[in-house]
């Protein structure tokens, strides 16, 4: 009778464990992305305008951190304040008056830098309408599989940013760029943040699905700064972004930190302005959802019982009948073409005069037939 309740106590624990393995599981598989990508934004110049090129970098280096590479970041710096004659620490940009970390750093790569940061550019990166001749570093390459966040700040009112001081996009344009990316599955999720004054004011047109969106600031309000310098004689970040990166600090790639903690970053009383998010878009509840779903790049990974030879030749499926047998047939890898030896005679035949006698004793050599 023992034996029989010590087994059934053991079955049970056996089934609940199984359970909760599953449910690990989902969580673990719950977003559905394979690639995460990033695109970060400075709208402003002019070297007052010194902490919204901080706030950017800031990010940057957190992205980065947690393992997004600079081939799946667009950064779009409108001013280099790195390199502004009125900075007293050339080739640097710090986001703490302690300046302890310079998050210029030594490995930034700005795609978009100076008067390319336009409206312009910015919605045809989201949409990809690019030119042709536009290289890779410059693209948005997303997919229905992407998870993309989109950081935005500068100077900005009731229902639009602007850029350069010179133009502005509107929040009805900035929802149908996200509509566009939806309608040409170029993400799977989206997360949105902007600092920037009325900030909440951006994401109020937004129609499209699987859309999550934070702001500094509501409607009416200010984003105010922060970490005033004397030395550089601005101030270094805003609030919000400053919040935001000391929460991010806390983060790494294993971490189960989700996105209704970073709701709670910088409340009133830090910030003075009113941080805002709306979620009623996104699909998923946003407790499910882990903060490196969007920050992060940690790739899935697909556990299997089966046992899988890396190093034999690898088999044909397919089977061919000969003689009325069936053969399985064997391949392996073949040597690779010496490339460099075929550039060095070449580069001999040249330089002695005779190219056409010398390409046939290149391929010759090489055991291929040249031309009839």
């Amino acid at each position: 009778m023992k034996i029989l309740n010590f087994l059934s106590l053991f079955s049970t624990y056996l089934l609940a464990e199984s359970l909760n393995i599953e449910d690990n599981a989902g969580q673990f598989f719950s977003s559905g992305h394979t690639n995460n990508w990033a695109v970060l934004v400075c709208t402003s110049r002019f070297w007052f305008n010194y902490r919204h090129v901080a706030n950017t970098l800031s990010v940057y280096r957190s992205v980065k951190r947690l393992g997004i590479p600079d081939s799946h970041i667009v950064l779009m710096l409108a001013d280099d304040m790195a390199c502004n004659h009125r900075n007293p620490k050339p080739a640097t940009v710090f986001s703490h008056k302690n300046m302890e970390l310079n998050v210029y750093g030594d490995d930034v790569e700005v795609d978009y830098r100076g008067y390319e940061v336009t409206v312009e550019n910015f919605l045809r990166v989201l949409t990809g309408r690019l030119p042709p001749s536009t290289p890779r570093s410059k693209r948005l390459l997303s997919d229905d599989r992407s998870n993309i966040l989109i950081y935005l700040t500068g100077h900005g009112g009731n229902g639009f940013l602007k850029f350069q001081d010179s133009e502005e996009i509107s929040n009805v344009e900035l929802a149908d760029a996200f509509e566009q990316m939806w309608q040409k599955r170029r993400y799977n999720e989206l997360l949105f943040i902007i600092d920037t004054c009325q900030g909440a004011s951006m994401y109020e047109r937004f129609y499209s699905p699987n859309l999550m969106a934070l702001a500094s600031s509501q409607v009416g309000e200010d984003s105010l700064s922060h970490q005033p310098d004397l030395a550089i004689g601005v101030h270094l970040m805003d609030r919000y972004t400053f919040y935001l990166l000391e929460f991010l600090e806390d983060i790494h790639p294993a971490s189960k930190t989700n996105m209704n903690d970073l709701f709670k970053v910088c409340p009133k009383s830090q910030c003075v302005s009113t941080p805002g998010h709306r979620t009623d878009l996104f699909l998923r509840d946003p407790g499910s959802v882990l903060i490196t779903d969007f920050f992060g790049s940690v790739r899935k990974v697909e556990i299997t019982m089966e046992t899988i030879n890396l190093t034999n030749p690898i088999e044909q499926l397919e089977e061919n009948a000969v003689n009325g047998e069936l053969q399985k047939e064997m391949h392996s890898y073949a040597d690779q073409l010496p490339v460099s030896e075929i550039i060095h005679q070449m580069s001999l035949c040249r330089f002695h005069g005779d190219n056409s006698k010398c390409e046939m004793q290149v391929l010759s050599g090489l055991g291929v037939e040249g031309p009839p």
